[in-house]
């Protein structure tokens, strides 16, 4: 086995390591499932909002969310969101947008830092 073939091999072991390592983050919500990036922001995990009646929520927002790529990103938006408590979030990944349904007037300022404490923008 030659310099060349050893090289190659040592190239191929550390794309495979690359690819695990963002796989295995990814999977833990260490990392963005799409751009492999390091998140700084803890996974977010909320219950879904057990009242899913629109009639329920008097009052509606509609926040611009940039930096979504997937459905992942939509569901830890929406999951940010309705953890705020008595809200019920409704993300649309091809629009770029949240709809933000609530009991009380949103906190907007209280939104923006959900979405950004997930690892997203509002425009």
């Amino acid at each position: 086995m030659g310099p060349a073939d050893v090289a190659i091999v040592v190239a191929v072991l550390a794309v495979a390591a690359m690819g695990l390592r963002r796989f295995w983050g990814s999977a833990r919500g260490t990392r963005d499932c799409c751009s492999g990036a390091a998140r700084d922001a803890a996974p977010v995990r909320a219950p879904r909002p057990a009242d899913t009646d629109p009639a329920h929520y008097p009052y509606e927002t509609t926040l611009r969310v940039t930096g979504m790529t997937c459905e992942r990103c939509a569901a830890r938006v929406a999951a940010a969101l309705d953890g705020l408590g008595g809200t019920w979030a409704e993300v649309d990944l091809a629009a770029g947008t949240a709809l933000v349904r609530s009991k009380d007037p949103l906190d907007e300022p209280a939104a923006r830092a959900a979405v950004a404490a997930a690892g997203y923008g509002v425009a």
